[in-house]
């Protein structure tokens, strides 16, 4: 759905790197690069971008009105 605003095992904050990341990444550069630039080292917070899947326009079609 949306992405998290701490990592689940580790405790960082990471969700405002997420913009960023989409941005660049939709621009085509590489994700190692990208992570490492934002500091993201460890491999659990790195797993929360790299897994991370937008479902925020599916589910917002089943709303009950």
């Amino acid at each position: 759905m949306i992405i998290p605003i701490r990592c689940w095992s580790c405790g960082k904050p990471i969700a405002h790197l997420w913009e960023d990341f989409k941005e660049r990444a939709a621009k085509g550069d590489a994700k190692k690069k990208i992570l490492d630039d934002l500091g993201l080292d460890r491999y659990c917070c790195r797993s929360m971008f790299l897994g991370h899947v937008e479902l925020l326009e599916t589910a917002a079609e089943f709303k009950k009105y």
